[in-house]
């Protein structure tokens, strides 16, 4: 197989038995993944080959983050430690760690119920509120007040859906009994309260110089500019160009012609609601979205892939995550989903409404200022992210037009 991984290696210093089969796993977009049987069990083979990610001492904080936030509840697949104590090996200057086999499959928001949408928003709520809990603490940055985003100009405002706040079981996950309703944070009958930390045993000696357990992490707890609208004129500008020179001309290049001169037109019309730095920021996920949550039947098995793990506006990984999860083909948002997503996810976090709201208006800015996978298809030649293009590139035009009414999906 191609990049084939060194098995017997790395199956010697996790003690994982003999390999009998090795398959490919396709879905991720920057490392990558196998599925091992051996003798002894079956496994996720993850090697760590995207550059930005693949950190060893990174990783090691990432490992550690997965192990408490299982210790409190959290569906996640922390790694197997090897024979030297250690969840990372490196073998050929390459990193992997081997992770337990998670039988499941990837859903997304079209195959959600209400209440399966409200239970994925209060299992992101609890991701956050636990991180809280088990990574170091961070100094909160709030919004300044006219950090409050500017209404879009309509014909009118888009009618208020009206859904009832469940508060039946068929509305909560089943880890709810986990969460403290007192303040809305993540199980606290195993954290420390002296440092607000996770579980208290120590690290693994051989990991204890790791900076994960450092006072401050290697992420910046400031939130980061706004897309600028002219840097983002000029992007598109040198897109359209490649787009032209493109051959032999097909239906991709028709469409990406398209959106980008929509795009540019939308820009020069909303050019002065560009948002000013985000709000208050905490430890998240960093990519949460379908392709990284396993379910098994109706319940979430496995939140993967935590790569991203950093201190970021977690406000906008909610929003973001629900643009990819409740993406409709037809570039629109399904907003009673996302409406009973975020309903549960405020109540979980302690989030409000205002945060919701400041943070969806990020991310529409973001949204009309992004051209990853026209780039990735132009400058890099990497096709991979094409089927995901026509909803994705549609959604930032519908998002403009109804943004009254998908802010309103956030904060009622």
């Amino acid at each position: 197989m191609p990049h084939a991984p060194p098995l017997g290696a790395l199956l010697r210093q996790y003690a994982a038995g003999s390999v009998l089969t090795c398959e490919p796993v396709d879905q991720g977009l920057l490392n990558r993944g196998y599925r091992l049987c051996t003798t002894r069990g079956r496994y996720f083979l993850k090697h760590h080959f995207d550059p930005e990610t693949a950190d060893p001492a990174a990783i090691a904080r990432q490992h550690r983050a997965t192990q408490r936030l299982a210790d409190l509840g959290v569906p996640v697949a922390p790694p197997l430690t090897g024979r030297d104590g250690r969840t990372v090996a490196v073998v050929g200057g390459h990193a992997y760690a081997l992770h337990p086999w998670i039988e499941g499959r990837h859903r997304h928001g079209g195959q959600l119920t209400g209440a399966q949408c409200a239970r994925l928003g209060a299992l992101l709520g609890m991701v956050h509120a636990s991180l809280e809990h088990v990574m170091p603490r961070q100094p909160r940055t709030r919004a300044r007040p006219a950090d409050k985003p500017p209404r879009a100009e309509s014909p009118a405002p888009a009618a208020r859906r009206c859904l009832t706040d469940r508060t039946d079981p068929a509305y909560r996950p089943d880890f709810a009994d986990r969460i403290d309703p007192a303040n809305h944070r993540g199980p606290t009958d195993r954290i420390d309260p002296a440092n607000h930390r996770g579980p208290t045993d120590s690290p693994d000696p051989a990991e204890n110089s790791d900076p994960a357990d450092s006072p401050e992490p290697a992420d910046s707890p400031d939130p980061a500019d706004s897309p600028d609208p002219a840097d983002t004129f000029t992007l598109i500008d040198e897109l359209l160009v490649r787009v032209r020179r493109h051959r032999p001309a097909d239906s991709f290049d028709e469409l990406a012609r398209h959106r980008l001169l929509e795009r540019r037109a939308l820009l020069e019309r909303h050019a002065d609601r560009r948002p000013p730095r985000g709000g208050s920021v905490g430890w998240v996920h960093g990519d949460f979205h379908p392709f990284n949550l396993l379910y098994q039947g109706d319940a979430p098995a496995a939140i993967v892939d935590w790569d991203r793990l950093g201190v970021k506006p977690r406000a906008e990984e909610t929003v973001r995550a629900a643009a990819i999860f409740f993406v409709l083909p037809t570039g629109a948002l399904d907003l009673p989903k996302v409406r009973a997503y975020a309903r549960a996810y405020r109540r979980t976090a302690g989030a409000t409404p205002s945060e919701l709201t400041a943070a969806a208006h990020r991310v529409w800015w973001e949204r009309l200022n992004d051209f990853w996978m026209l780039r990735w298809h132009y400058e890099r030649g990497d096709t991979r992210a094409d089927p995901q293009f026509p909803a994705a590139s549609a959604l930032a035009v519908w998002w403009t037009r109804e943004y009254d009414a998908v802010c309103d999906a956030f904060a009622d």
